[in-house]
């Protein structure tokens, strides 16, 4: 039997907070914390050891991106998933470029956030459909400046996880790729983690980062055949999210009875 995911929950409104805490629950999560505030948030992390933190961007005392940067120091493995209602440009790379591994808004249906969170503790980068392009087009701006260096101190990949890492550029999780390779999920999950270490990377969101910057996400566009492929995925459920009064938005507090989501 699988050990559930750990989560923790951060927002200051308490019946939201409440109502992501128990749909979490519902669906198998295992919620070991919540919090108010941003303080809060820090000094309850260590102790509960979350596998996903759910920040909200809005606290009351510091931001979300100011939470998110003192998790990186008092608790590194937890990742980070933003779910926030706003999804203006700069909060959505500032929350990025802090270390959050996704970032979804609060529209999102409940089935898509709670799939979400597993992905999350996956490390995959997980977006609400349209901020991924916004995102990966910031890192494609940044990597067109003009590069000072010629491959100088850049760290030898072997070509399996070159491999590999464009095909984290493309979105795939660890599962899509041992499928493709013919290799096993902890296979997959070692090369990555062996790029990090030797990129001085901390998440999948900086590989793909790196992958653009260094021409290796040249494929990225074009991976309509990948179900969990950033942009694919974005193009696919932009339509989906359009839809006015969808009695799939989420959350549902006071529900009799719901279906619960696979938590995997």
């Amino acid at each position: 039997m699988s050990v559930p995911i750990r989560v923790m929950v951060v927002d200051d409104h308490p019946m939201w907070r409440d109502a992501v805490a128990r749909d979490l629950t519902e669906a198998g999560y295992d919620v070991v914390a919540t919090a108010a505030d941003g303080a809060q948030a820090l000094r309850v992390a260590g102790a509960a050891r979350p596998d996903v933190v759910v920040l909200d961007l809005q606290l009351p005392d510091m931001s979300g991106v100011e939470v998110t940067r003192g998790l990186q120091a008092v608790y590194p493995s937890a990742h980070v998933l933003v779910l926030s209602a706003s999804g203006e440009q700069q909060d959505v790379l500032d929350a990025v470029k802090a270390g959050a591994v996704g970032y979804l808004l609060k529209s999102a249906a409940r089935p898509e956030f709670l799939d979400a969170v597993g992905r999350t503790a996956s490390g995959d980068a997980v977006f609400t459909p349209g901020l991924a392009a916004l995102v990966l087009g910031e890192f494609r701006r940044l990597s067109e400046a003009p590069a000072g260096r010629s491959g100088q101190g850049v760290p030898q990949l072997s070509e399996r996880e070159t491999e590999i890492l464009r095909m984290v550029a493309t979105g795939m999780s660890y599962k899509q790729i041992a499928t493709r390779l013919v290799l096993s999920h902890r296979t997959v999950q070692n090369h990555v983690q062996n790029t990090l270490g030797k990129l001085q990377l901390h998440n999948r969101v900086e590989l793909v980062r790196y992958a653009i910057e260094h021409g290796l996400a040249g494929e990225f566009e074009s991976n309509e055949d990948l179900p969990s492929g950033i942009c694919g995925l974005a193009r696919r459920r932009a339509a989906t999210l359009a839809a006015p009064g969808s009695s799939g938005r989420w959350p549902a507090p006071r529900r009799a009875r719901s279906s619960r989501a696979s938590a995997r």
